[in-house]
């Protein structure tokens, strides 16, 4: 029988179309790992071209751009509020569970950006009034890096809940939320917030943080070869495999004999 027809056949079809199924799963697959390829390589050319730039005041510098700029060193002056600030919940210092503190620091030009001031200790620190231990009072300059906010959380992360009736603010954030942190803010906040350098000489918190980016391709060009490979394993085996069964009979035909 034609291997083609024995394909389409009523005895084989289900199987056929369950590989096509198969084979196309696996090529979109090896597709999106190339996208992803692409995308860390888009973001370690930003990265090291962005971190390469001289620190940026923003002191004196236009913030029109500021959101292409994510990871640029930047220094800037201003004033904590600290009547206004909030808290990232699920951060760790070493083993030790905590909060991120996330203060605006108020501008000379009235608008404020967060500061993600860095981390303190949970025991101890439920309630907004309990931070205030770790006000940082009058004229601060701050330098660190420029970071963009989240609209909604990374693959499995638990977002941010909605106000309650009669509620008009979070105080604990999943994430760095600042389109919604924004509209709980008496002053207008930068679409954009800053993480201080850390100071390995700092021994009380709050403890800067700044993630440690490796400029690797990852897997992704490896997994995308073995997602490919197996869609011509399906596509290309099946007829083989076909040709084999139907020349030398199934074992149930065998069987009947």
């Amino acid at each position: 029988m034609n291997i083609f027809l024995a394909m389409f056949s009523r005895k084989w079809i289900l199987t056929t179309l369950l590989v096509i199924l198969g084979s196309a799963i696996c090529t979109r697959l090896g597709i999106w790992q190339l996208d992803r390829l692409e995308q860390r390589r888009a973001f370690n050319e930003h990265y090291l071209a962005t971190t390469a730039l001289p620190p940026l005041n923003l002191d004196s510098a236009p913030q029109a751009d500021l959101t292409t700029m994510e990871y640029r060193a930047v220094t800037v002056t201003g004033t904590f509020d600290f009547e206004n600030q909030v808290a990232l919940r699920n951060r760790y210092y070493g083993n030790q569970y905590g909060y991120h503190l996330l203060t605006p620091l108020i501008l000379s030009d009235g608008t404020a950006i967060i500061i993600e001031r860095g981390w303190i200790p949970a025991e101890g620190n439920k309630t907004p009034a309990d931070w205030r231990k770790y006000d940082q009072p009058g004229q601060q300059t701050i330098s660190g890096i420029l970071r963009l906010g989240q609209a909604k959380p990374d693959l499995g992360g638990v977002p941010d809940p909605e106000l309650a009736e009669g509620q008009t603010r979070l105080d604990f954030w999943n994430i760095v939320n600042l389109e919604r942190i924004s509209l709980q803010s008496p002053t207008p906040l930068l679409l954009v917030f800053i993480q201080p350098n850390p100071d390995d000489a700092r021994s009380a918190p709050p403890y800067p943080y700044q993630p440690k980016i490796e400029i690797t391709e990852g897997s992704h060009f490896g997994y995308a070869l073995q997602w490919f490979t197996y869609a011509l394993l399906l596509f290309l085996g099946y007829p083989f495999y076909l040709n084999r069964m139907e020349s030398s009979g199934s074992p149930l035909e065998k069987d009947k004999k």
